[in-house]
């Protein structure tokens, strides 16, 4: 399908920039940036298997200082904030 858009003239310089370095047609550097960005926004992240990870990698937190910290951490992983 054919459209047409409005951009920005430093960005379309870049777009075209990019897709002569990659050999791909303009067309075809937009439509796969787009897939890329339209998967990106359709993915939830699933808490308990993010827990899951964690604790496969990491091991059951336990009562002691140290798992204590080990559940803090992997709280803000599992939060996303590393």
């Amino acid at each position: 399908m054919k459209t047409a858009i409005s951009l920005p003239d430093e960005l379309f310089e870049e777009i075209e920039a990019c897709a002569r370095r990659m050999r791909l047609t303009r067309s075809a550097l937009i439509a796969l940036a787009a897939r890329q960005f339209v998967a990106n926004q359709q993915k939830h992240p699933d808490p308990t298997k993010a827990w899951n990870d964690v604790i496969a990698a990491a091991g059951q937190p336990g009562d002691d200082r140290a798992a204590t910290a080990l559940q803090r951490r992997s709280k803000a992983i599992v939060r996303g904030k590393r």
